[in-house]
């Protein structure tokens, strides 16, 4: 049974009450669709739905959401070639409904770029949940003449914002990249442990398994290292866990 693409034109702050919230669901079973529907727009949304993951991409042309809640399992495109897709073109917030529970399902969803995910069945409340801190956690920040950058060696990052430069070069994380990225940079040069990063990201409502830890470490790598075969700045201390160099 399909889910959802859940395209949320959802406001990101408290700045922006005025604008009404919309999620696209995209599910290719009538009754779960109509369920999830319903539920979001008695709780504020607006919705539009689309049966499978063609007809997705082809509304995401017309209206850019907030928010997409992805269902793994659907007709003419699954969810992972929907979101390879998406994250060709843009940075728009992904969340997984999956019945799919093995741990290789999950982590290769957040390898194609899914902020987080949820596993069937679930109930409605935990999933207006993760939507608002997905919602949240990608808000754009407001408007502020504090300076809230740190810069230590070549590396430079900005919490509120979410930025990571390196020298002359600018990464684009996802919020659970961050997570992990800010921890190893607020410990420069110190080892932090696998168990330390698994809690950073467990209190974030990202999974904290070590396997997915890994994922999003070999993601930093490919997005930070001039070369990710040859790691300059985030270094494995075997049997503890990572290091971030600042310094040569």
């Amino acid at each position: 049974m399909g889910i959802w693409i859940t395209n949320v034109g959802l406001e990101y702050s408290v700045i922006q009450v005025a604008m009404k919230q919309t999620i696209l669901i995209v599910e290719d079973n009538t009754n779960a669709q109509t369920l999830v529907r319903n539920y979001l727009v008695d709780q504020g949304f607006d919705v539009l739905v689309a049966d499978n993951g063609v007809d997705a991409l082809a509304l995401l042309e017309q209206q850019l959401p907030h928010l997409i809640l992805l269902d793994i399992m659907m007709p003419r495109m699954d969810g992972y070639a929907f979101i390879r897709k998406v994250r060709r073109q843009m940075t728009v917030p992904v969340i997984m409904l999956t019945a799919k529970r093995q741990e290789h399902n999950i982590v290769q969803g957040f390898e194609l770029g899914a902020d987080d995910y949820i596993t069937k069945p679930f109930r409605m409340r935990e999933l207006l949940m993760r939507i608002r801190a997905v919602l949240r956690r990608s808000a754009p920040p407001a408007t502020t003449a504090t300076d809230e950058s740190q810069t230590t060696g070549k590396i430079t990052i900005n919490s509120k914002h979410q930025s990571v430069v390196i020298g002359d070069h600018r990464a684009d994380l996802t919020h659970a990249e961050f997570i992990v990225f800010e921890q190893l940079f607020n410990s420069a040069d110190v080892p932090v442990s696998r168990a330390t990063l698994c809690t950073q990201l467990s209190q974030h409502h990202y999974s904290g398994s070590e396997m997915t830890l890994k994922t999003h470490i070999r993601n930093l790598r490919q997005k930070v290292e001039p070369d990710p075969v040859q790691s300059q700045f985030i270094e494995t201390i075997y049997g503890v866990g990572y290091r971030l160099r600042t310094h040569e």
